[in-house]
């Protein structure tokens, strides 16, 4: 009776797993009932899992990634142990593979109910009203030239290292509590990011992390928006207010760059502001550079010397990094927004332009009405 009973229960463990998976695609047709109920319940959820989590310094979320595969690991072992000296054969180890099946089953259904959903929300150019559309090449060209002499005016009022590159004095835990003040002033005209949500953390593994090519990860089940305090501190802020979007709801990668960029911008703190404009610059140079690289090399020659030296530093760190390990991780992170619908896979951070435009069209004819 009491294998029976078990039996049951991994039946049902069983079917928790594709559950997972056709909440997830079956919803993809209807964004605005995410929006509507969805996104309100995951928010709060992921608002006061991040609070709790906040009351220890270290990130919960780091402690249980490092730990998994070191448990699947011993527990593979223990398996392997009992089949040769229990003698339980194969059907030992294919129970335990079994078990360990079904706890992914259960952890990606979870994954979906907690925070995966946000996936399939309205797009932020809808929520925020932005005309995404076919610009020109000029169009693409000013908006290059606008972020250039923005990120030139403000890398002036920079602190340098000795080697005369951009830095953050206090580092992170300056950027970490100086983070929320650019959300709270960017709800007031985007209210979807407003709220009170546990601060940002720093990896312990930071350096190490760099070798997979990821500056940040959000870990839903403790809320916690965790980033790589090794990478370049010009990059720091827009990265850490990045994070801080995948707490608000806004999965996809894209839509978390252009936050950064809205979040940076609306902080006092000019160091926040360049940092967003940096990563707005280089997205938006990137996709020139596709579009007509002779013009876009001519821009290189506005770039003030401080804002090339901090462009070259970014460069220098993640090409002293690359390797195999960030080829695997690049190919991982590629399956893993491409199986949540970003079907672009990580070639959609580029998107973060459509809506740079999207802006620059839209204060355009703003300005062009009050004539």
């Amino acid at each position: 009776m009491g294998s029976l009973d078990r039996n049951k229960k991994k039946l049902i463990l069983l079917i928790l797993g594709p559950l997972g998976f056709f909440f997830f695609w079956s919803t993809a047709y209807y964004p605005e009932f995410i929006e509507s109920y969805y996104v309100v319940l995951s928010k709060e959820l992921i608002r006061y899992l991040s609070l709790l989590s906040g009351l220890v310094p270290f990130s919960i979320g780091e402690v249980i990634v490092l730990l998994f595969p070191i448990s699947v690991v011993i527990l593979s072992i223990r398996a392997l142990v009992k089949k040769i000296l229990i003698k339980r054969g194969d059907k030992g180890l294919a129970s335990s593979l079994i078990n360990l099946f079904l706890f992914l089953g259960v952890l990606y259904l979870c994954f979906v109910i907690i925070w995966g959903l946000n996936y399939n929300r309205q797009s932020f150019a809808d929520i925020s009203g932005l005309k995404v559309e076919a610009v020109s090449e000029q169009e693409l060209e000013e908006l290059c030239v606008y972020l250039i002499n923005q990120a030139n005016d403000l890398r002036q009022e920079l602190v340098e290292d000795k080697y005369g590159v951009m830095t953050i004095n206090g580092g992170f835990s300056k950027v970490r509590e100086e983070a929320a003040q650019g959300y709270e002033k960017a709800a007031e005209i985007y209210p979807e990011l407003g709220g009170r949500f546990g601060d940002a953390k720093p990896i312990y593994f930071s350096e190490k992390m760099s070798y997979t090519g990821i500056s940040g990860i959000l870990f839903p089940f403790t809320g916690e928006a965790n980033v790589n305090v090794d990478i370049p501190h010009s990059l720091l802020p827009a990265t850490t207010c990045h994070e801080m979007a995948h707490q608000r709801g806004f999965a996809r990668e894209d839509e978390a760059n252009y936050i950064a960029w809205i979040t940076s911008r609306s902080n006092d703190n000019p160091e926040f502001k360049y940092s967003g404009t940096l990563l707005a610059l280089i997205h938006s140079m990137n996709a020139f550079f596709q579009s007509n690289p002779e013009k876009a090399s001519e821009l290189l020659h506005r770039y003030d010397e401080g804002v090339s030296r901090d462009l070259r530093n970014l460069s220098e760190y993640w090409k002293k990094h690359e390797g195999r390990v960030e080829e695997v991780a690049s190919d991982v992170n590629d399956a893993y927004l491409k199986s949540n619908r970003q079907e672009d896979g990580v070639r959609s951070y580029g998107r973060m332009v459509d809506l740079l435009l999207a802006e620059q069209k839209a204060d355009s004819s703003k300005k062009n009405s009050r004539k």
